[in-house]
């Protein structure tokens, strides 16, 4: 009997794509047994502001970063999608598309989770999904009453019961490499002229350099 899929959206603005964000990627992918990681772009996060390049040059950045990495997929549907990017929205794509009994689960770091009762219908991102939350070595943040209320007893402690149904429940999972990379710390050295080298894939440097990308605010 084969066994459900196991997915993952992993969503961001990936302001530009960098090796933090590929390596948390490919971990989260290892610790959850993941099919496939869909890293999505969005084109405008209702919570923060514009985007420096447009939302098609990041998707390329992002695809040029992936390459051939098993497991991981550059997704554009919230480009595809009219006005606000919603999660929620995304989860009910992702859930369309594999089915019913698929294991789909939505990974957040967790600056974003502190933040998830302040998001478009949070309630119903369990009607599609688990809630995997990347933990923060050292943050002191606790969640708030209103996060707390709408967790609820979802929060489980292992992946084998994460997994045992088909979504509604949440984990939090460290991953073992923490990397403190910034995307704004990024944007800035471009800005002023100075290397990323080693801080994004070569391939995402390169057009980074070639097309102008960041080089002036």
């Amino acid at each position: 009997m084969t066994q459900p899929a196991r997915i993952a959206m992993l969503g961001g603005t990936f302001d530009p794509v960098h090796i933090g964000h590929l390596r948390s990627a490919v971990e989260l992918r290892d610790s959850l047994g993941l099919d496939t990681v869909h890293m999505i772009p969005a084109p405008q996060p209702p919570l923060r502001g514009a985007p420096q390049v447009s939302p098609h040059q990041r998707l390329a950045l992002l695809e040029a970063a992936i390459g051939d990495t098993p497991g991981l997929k550059a997704d554009a549907r919230e480009l595809e999608r009219e006005g606000p990017s919603f999660s929620v929205d995304t989860l009910r794509s992702l859930r369309q598309e594999y089915g019913d009994q698929a294991r789909l689960v939505m990974a957040i770091g967790w600056d974003a989770f502190l933040r998830l009762a302040q998001w478009h219908k949070p309630e119903q991102l369990f009607a599609f999904a688990h809630l995997v939350v990347i933990a923060r070595p050292g943050h002191t943040e606790e969640p708030s009453a209103s996060l707390l209320e709408l967790l609820g007893e979802r929060e489980v402690d292992s992946v084998s019961r994460l997994m045992a149904v088909p979504h509604g429940r949440m984990l939090r999972v460290t991953l073992p490499t923490a990397m403190a990379i910034s995307a704004t710390q990024i944007r800035q050295w471009l800005s002023e002229g100075k290397s990323v080298r080693y801080l994004v894939p070569e391939a995402v440097e390169s057009t980074i350099l070639n097309e102008g990308l960041y080089q002036r605010w």
